[in-house]
């Protein structure tokens, strides 16, 4: 069986950049079961209210909907139970002594196999508050305007 390549992505966080502003991600592995490697494959998970933490020098991914798999049995896994994360030590280290300082959170970014693993995108992130989130919403639709204006004056050949 050939081996693969690439990235796919099989879940994504669209909120989290709307909620949240990103510092820092990380590429970290997961400890699943077969069922969960095979409902991955599938398409099906979903991020909307995960998150991450660090307890006792480990990384942990809670929350995170992954539906039980159709074809499986009786040994089908929890949808939404704890998962270990896969991170290098120091990372973890940084990861923790950055949100113990208080507004910093670990949001889960996506989920994907890259060459034939599953991996998770996590970030260092600090909330937005609703000022922030309506400043950037409004400068994303005058961005917007201001892009159809210049196009359409293009199209008339002004």
């Amino acid at each position: 069986m050939a081996k693969e390549r690439g990235e796919k992505v099989v879940a994504t966080n669209r909120r989290a950049r709307h909620d949240y502003l990103i510092e820092e991600t990380y590429e970290a592995g997961m400890v699943l079961n077969g069922t969960e490697v095979k409902s991955l494959r599938e398409g099906r998970a979903s991020l909307v209210d995960g998150y991450a933490f660090v307890d006792a020098g480990e990384a942990w991914l809670d929350a995170v909907h992954i539906p039980e798999y159709t074809e499986g049995t009786w040994n089908n896994h929890a949808p939404r139970r704890k998962r270990k994360l896969l991170l290098h030590k120091q990372e973890i280290v940084k990861i923790s002594h950055k949100t113990s300082q208080g507004g910093y959170t670990l949001v889960p970014m996506k989920i994907y196999f890259h060459d034939g693993r599953a991996k998770v995108e996590i970030a260092v992130a600090k909330g937005k508050r609703e000022f922030d989130k309506r400043q950037a919403l409004r400068e994303k639709t005058d961005k917007r305007e201001a892009e159809r204006a210049m196009r359409s004056r293009n199209r008339l050949g002004e």
